[in-house]
């Protein structure tokens, strides 16, 4: 796999940090154009919230940021210190929140363990592992987070059957079964048949009309090869770790949500439930959005899912809830990457003049 250096850096560009906050502003200032109920006194129901309920969406959020911190350094087999763990996951976050969520910033990802020190191999294994890892959270925690729920997930919504024709449920299964899909076929791919899998890749592509891609995918082929066998003879004790965390990294970022709508109104244990659950079927369908980090689409969506639970104080909990989970990582990534930059490309081109001056 060859990393294009042009591109990863197209990607990791601070200056796109404005493309997403445009969006999600543009949205908030159509709610109060279009929305006669909206104004300026629904804002401030933003004080109403109570404080301690806050603090703890906080140190929810925070704990998921551990968590992804943990899994990485786990994953890498502590290959990364703690400190470049940090990097790694700041960076990652700022990929996927200037890229459309159905790009994700894999590459990216790739790219900056690969400057880590960590070779292109065990890059992609890493990072094919964790998407992996996400996409099994769906595919098998939903339908259980679905059962609990007791089919009160799809919310009933005059906005939602006139501009998708009641086909919500649709696209959630839709989505669902693409992630199902791709999560099966990939898993087979890396731990059972590789070889298999690259072959199948290479008669898919070379149909007349695909040929023009039949060298990626034999490349790809190679990579998925390549991974398994980074991946092969990894016992119980480097899977449990890794699989725990990651359902404590999902679980508390859809937990923040219920700490946060707690501070506007008072839930009940199956209320919570079913914000829990409809969490995921909103972030299923957040996970075909065109936009970058899913702005716009995110803040429409949030007021469907949870307006029955929040009333007037929908607008003031949707912009709270983006500026804790979503807006830090494009302060935080456009703060912290000219410094990787630094560390990782002048520093060790110095590092390595010195070196060559004192060898002679």
């Amino acid at each position: 796999m060859k990393l294009d250096n042009k591109k990863i850096f197209k990607t990791l560009n601070p200056n796109k940090i404005w493309v997403p906050v445009l969006i999600g502003f543009s949205i908030v200032f159509a709610m109060f154009y279009f929305d006669p109920t909206v104004n300026a006194n629904t804002l401030k129901g933003v004080f109403d919230a109570s404080i301690p309920w806050i603090l703890l969406a906080i140190l929810v959020i925070l704990f998921r940021d551990v968590g992804y911190v943990y899994r990485i350094r786990k994953i890498t087999g502590e290959a990364l210190t703690w400190q470049r763990s940090i990097y790694v996951i700041i960076l990652w976050e700022f990929a996927s929140a200037v890229t459309p969520s159905v790009v994700g910033g894999t590459a990216v990802a790739i790219f900056i363990l690969n400057k880590e020190g960590i070779k292109l191999g065990r890059a992609i294994a890493f990072v094919m592992v964790t998407a992996i890892l996400d996409n099994l959270f769906f595919v098998i925690g939903a339908p259980i987070i679905l059962f609990f729920a007791k089919g009160n997930i799809f919310p009933d919504s005059k906005v939602l059957e006139s501009s998708l024709q009641n086909s919500l449920e649709a696209i959630f299964w839709i989505s669902y079964s693409l992630y199902a899909g791709y999560s099966l076929v990939m898993a087979a791919a890396l731990f059972y048949r590789p070889r298999v899998f690259k072959w199948v890749l290479i008669k898919v592509f070379s149909i007349k009309w695909l040929r023009k891609w039949k060298h990626d995918a034999q490349e790809y082929g190679d990579q998925i090869i390549e991974a398994s066998k980074e991946l092969s003879g990894k016992k119980w004790n480097y899977w449990l770790p890794i699989t725990i965390a990651t359902i404590f990294i999902w679980s508390s970022r859809y937990l923040m949500l219920n700490a946060l709508i707690s501070a506007f109104v008072p839930l009940n244990f199956e209320e919570n439930v079913i914000i829990f659950a409809r969490q995921v079927i909103m972030w299923i369908v957040m996970m075909i959005s065109p936009t970058p980090g899913s702005s716009g689409t995110a803040e429409f969506f949030f007021g469907e899912f949870f307006a029955q639970f929040l009333t007037s104080y929908t607008l003031p909990t949707s912009i709270l809830w983006r500026l804790l989970s979503y807006y830090p990582y494009l302060i935080l990534g456009a703060f912290f990457l000219p410094k990787w930059i630094k560390q990782v490309f002048f520093k060790k081109k110095q590092k390595k003049s010195k070196q060559d001056v004192s060898g002679n």
